[in-house]
């Protein structure tokens, strides 16, 4: 999904501005489903400001004492309903296939090269990840009054989530060993090539 996209489906749940757009990926709503940088969000927020998409009000922030230079105004955006109607064009769209990009499976993709201790600490922080993240979205207050779209996708999160976590606890120890297996022709050969 564009950026632009991102943008009018944050600013069709209400006005808001870059900064607010931002934490909707990190901490909001969104946070689970998508990234947006501030890099991508504000050029797509003049963009959008230029095409009529969107509309904002231009708040004056006070000059910092620390500084001489003049802070910009801070800018409060809202969706038109031109904004509208492209939000639900980009809406009706095929979406692409979902990708995974993580870090953590790289790692363990290689697991043959680290060490038990390793692995096993890996694993138990994502774990405890995953705990801190099924935490807050169980929490997750006034949930019943939300559409039911947003309900629908908190519960497909959920869902993810949870058998993430059961999957990596309930396979751990299975990892340590073939890993410990797999790795120990490697070391033999090094050692051989040593030699």
């Amino acid at each position: 999904m564009d950026t632009r996209t991102l943008c009018l489906g944050v600013l069709n749940r209400g006005d808001a501005t870059g900064y607010e757009i931002k934490k909707s990926f990190e901490e909001g709503p969104l946070a689970h489903i998508h990234e947006a940088s501030f890099g991508a969000i504000y050029p797509a927020l003049t963009k959008l400001a230029e095409e009529g998409l969107v509309a904002y009000r231009a708040e004056p922030q006070s000059q910092r004492a620390d500084t001489r230079s003049k802070r910009p105004d801070k800018k409060h955006y809202s969706i038109t309903r031109s904004g509208e109607a492209a939000l639900e064009a980009a809406l009706v769209r095929q979406p692409r296939r979902d990708e995974v990009r993580s870090d953590f499976l790289f790692i363990l993709f290689f697991a043959h090269r680290l060490s038990p201790a390793e692995l096993t600490r890996l694993i138990d922080a994502r774990i405890a990840g995953y705990d801190e993240i099924l935490e807050r979205m169980q929490a997750c207050d006034r949930l019943a009054e939300r559409p039911a779209g947003e309900r629908f996708v908190h519960e497909f999160g959920l869902a993810v989530y949870q058998r993430a976590r059961a999957f990596l606890a309930d396979n751990r120890d299975r990892l340590l060993a073939e890993a410990a297996a797999d790795a120990a022709p490697t070391a033999a050969g090094r050692v051989a090539a040593a030699k």
